[in-house]
């Protein structure tokens, strides 16, 4: 008989909110896909904080748009607060700043 290892528990961020890494790349997508989804199942409003970006890739974006459409589905509000430089560049490089909810960065980056 073989045993799986337990995953990872996963420590809530401060006040609920899920902090996006420095570096989000596909191998980082997995956990913030965790995330989400037990926000999801929380039933509640999604909030993440892209402070700290420095880069964002493919899967990130695909998982933050992906949730953002499944709160809205739910009658849940989806907010990405305090975006960096960094992140709305990516994000209007590659037309996603409406599609994110990010076209009034200055009421969120307050």
């Amino acid at each position: 008989m073989t045993s799986q290892p337990n995953p990872p528990e996963l420590a809530p961020s401060p006040g609920g909110i899920i902090e996006l890494p420095t570096h989000g790349v596909t191998v980082t997508a997995e956990e913030l896909k965790v995330r989400l989804v037990l926000a999801a199942d929380a039933r509640d409003d999604i909030v993440v904080d892209a402070g700290a970006v420095e880069s964002v890739g493919q899967a990130v974006l695909q998982l933050l748009l992906a949730a953002r459409i499944e709160a809205e589905a739910h009658g849940h509000r989806f907010i990405i607060q305090n975006p960096s430089p960094a992140f709305l560049a990516r994000t209007e490089a590659l037309g996603l700043t409406d599609r994110l909810g990010l076209s009034h960065t200055e009421e969120l980056q307050s």
